[in-house]
């Protein structure tokens, strides 16, 4: 517990960590607030006639927030501590206070997932609550199902982008590549068109765990979807902490 509490000091003393925890929380509310008079007309004009993923979609923007808070809590461990030491890392002086490895995976993994699940938590609710007020009956009922997996959905992201970083010991690369295919073009959703087999990645098979009326190749069950992108984190996991024990500082 007292590396938990150390790595969680540690990630919310990042200024880093508070762009990412401001931008995954406000970032979706305020889309669904500018999005709505176009969405209101949209419904009334009998052109969006399936509402069941009304505010839910929005979430997908907001994974910006977990995705930072995921590669920095890693890659801040790699940066260098000053100019008048170039060389020395962080990361130095973490092992030192906790030698074993796994441990201080351990920590970190647990710090980044009650970060992020809070965070996720907090998102969630305002979103469909403001979807709610701004679109009445039109909104989804904020099932507890539904809420609980758009969580855990938001909390494998940042463990996906964590593991990336972990493997890659740095933290431009997996963050460039993990916002471009969030926001700007889906490297994933390109593939699908090419095989089914992409359908199964996990960025794509997650959203299936709350997004209902997606356009997706092939339909996969919230529950089996969940397996699925838990089994790509695990392995991922696996493979960083693999190459993390075995490196050097």
């Amino acid at each position: 517990m007292n590396a938990v509490r150390a790595e969680l000091r540690k990630l919310l003393g990042l200024p880093t960590a508070w762009v990412g925890l401001v931008l995954g929380t406000l970032v979706a509310p305020v889309v669904v607030l500018l999005n709505a008079p176009y969405t209101r007309r949209a419904i009334a004009a009998g052109t969006l006639t399936d509402t069941s993923d009304l505010g839910l979609r929005d979430l997908g923007i907001g994974l910006i927030g977990p995705m930072v808070l995921g590669v920095i809590v890693v890659s801040s461990e790699y940066t260098s501590t000053g100019q008048d030491s170039p060389g020395a890392r962080q990361l130095t002086t973490t092992l030192a206070a906790v030698p074993n490895r796994l441990r201080l995976l351990l920590a970190k993994t647990t710090a980044l997932v009650l970060v992020v699940a809070a965070q996720a938590a907090v998102t969630t609710t305002a979103t469909l609550a403001l979807t709610r007020v701004l679109h009445g009956e039109h909104a989804p009922a904020a099932a507890p199902a539904r809420v609980a997996a758009a969580i855990l959905y938001w909390t494998l992201t940042a463990l996906l982008a964590y593991a990336i970083t972990l493997i890659t010991r740095n933290g431009i690369v997996p963050l460039t590549l993990l916002i471009i295919n969030s926001s700007v073009v889906s490297v994933s959703y390109l593939l699908t068109k090419v095989t089914d087999l992409a359908s199964y990645l996990p960025d794509i098979v997650g959203a299936q765990m709350f997004i209902r009326g997606g356009d997706f190749p092939v339909e996969v069950a919230p529950v089996t979807a969940g397996l699925v992108m838990t089994a790509w984190i695990v392995l991922l996991l696996a493979v960083g902490a693999l190459l993390f024990q075995r490196r050097d500082t």
